[in-house]
Formats: structure tokens, C-alpha cells, sequence
């Protein structure tokens, strides 16, 4: 098979890409340090809709709100720009991290952003104030992926530890740790209903679990 479409604009390796909920855009962070958006509609030819270039070093992560009108992405400059999927207008820069951030999420209702660091830490911010919320220190080596449940009360994070754990996303308390995995754990992704879970790893497996 060959694409539909090709978007060429980035100068340097594309680390991530996410849909917007309506299936209209595309937006990607790059190397680069920029976050481009992209209108996919019914154009034969690229259009690109939008850049962001708020971020200081390149961006590794990028996420939607569940509404569509803001974006979220992380950096290796350890920051979480919130922005403006329209305009490209910064909201918010959470600051908090001290390592680069490797991968956010969205709550479901959209009122919070969980990010995952090199430093081990997962932090969950308030998106109206952007303040740090809480806190997440169970895991012993860097953390490399991050997924809410579709119920919005607990989250799986997972990485450099060969772990997966799942917590209480208002505590923080740790209610399961898997250790099925025989090497760093790249990414995780929850059941739509909720009671499962899906981690793939360095060890050449994907592995299904129950989370609850």
C-alpha cells in the first residue's frame, strides 16, 4: 500500500504523533523543538495548520485535550507546555520535573495532564492552574510511558524498572505492580472497558493482565 498523504516539515526525527479527537488534524513533536499541526479533512495535498515552538529543546510527547481545543506536549527541557490548538498561544508551562519529559496524558474530563520524566517521577498537574497536584515516586528507575483508565481514577506507568504499576490517580497509592516483563517496559495502553491491561517491552513480548 502506498500513503494517502505525506507531511513533510519538520528539519530533524519525529519522536511523536496523536490525533485530535475529531479526526480533522495531526499533530507531531519533533527534534526539531516544534510541535507542528497538520489539517488532514478531505485535502489531497498537505496542509499545515499550525506550529508551536515553545519548547527550548525537543519535544518527545504530545497529547490532545479530550475537547480538542488544547494541546499538550513534553520536552527534554523537563517542561509541559499547555497551548492553544488554534492560535499556538502558550497557556501554561508546568515546571516541576528535572529531567526530560518522555510521555503525558489527558484525564478523561480533561481537568488534569499526568506527565512521566527521567527522573523517575510521575506528576499529575491541575490544568487550570497548572499547579503540581500530585506527586508519584513507585518506581526505582525512569519512568517511560503513562495511560490513564477510561474512568479517570487510576493510572499505569511504566519503564526502566521492567515494571507496570497501576495507582490511585487521586492518592497516588500503588494498588498493583506487575513485574511479567524481563526488560524496560515502552508502553502500556488500558482496556476501553477498563480491566485490562496491554505492556510492551524490551523482551520482545506483549503482555495482557488484569489491572483491577
Amino acid at each position: 500500500m502506498t500513503a494517502v498523504l505525506t507531511y513533510c516539515g519538520h528539519s530533524n526525527w519525529i519522536n511523536a504523533i496523536a490525533w485530535s479527537p475529531d479526526g480533522r488534524h495531526i499533530a507531531s513533536a519533533s527534534c526539531d523543538k516544534t510541535v507542528q499541526v497538520w489539517e488532514i479533512g478531505t485535502r489531497v495535498s498537505p496542509h499545515r495548520a499550525g506550529i508551536y515552538d515553545g519548547h527550548t529543546r525537543w519535544v518527545e510527547t504530545v497529547a490532545w485535550s479530550p475537547d480538542g481545543s488544547t494541546i499538550a506536549s513534553g520536552g527534554n527541557d523537563a517542561t509541559v507546555h499547555v497551548w492553544n490548538e488554534a492560535t499556538q498561544d502558550t497557556i501554561f508551562v508546568y515546571r516541576g520535573h528535572t529531567f526530560g519529559v518522555n510521555s503525558l496524558t489527558w484525564s478523561p474530563d480533561g481537568a488534569r495532564i499526568a506527565s512521566c520524566s527521567w527522573d523517575r517521577v510521575v506528576r499529575i498537574w491541575d490544568v487550570a492552574t497548572g499547579k503540581t497536584v500530585l506527586t508519584y515516586r513507585g518506581h526505582s528507575a525512569y519512568v517511560n510511558t503513562i495511560a490513564w483508565s477510561p474512568d479517570g481514577t487510576c493510572i499505569a506507568s511504566a519503564g526502566k524498572d521492567n515494571t507496570v504499576k497501576i495507582w490511585d490517580a487521586s492518592t497516588g497509592k500503588t494498588l498493583l505492580t506487575y513485574r511479567g516483563h524481563a526488560g524496560l517496559v515502552y508502553d502500556v495502553a488500558w482496556s476501553p472497558d477498563g480491566t485490562r491491561i496491554a505492556s510492551a517491552g524490551k523482551d520482545k513480548t506483549v503482555q495482557v493482565w488484569w489491572a483491577r
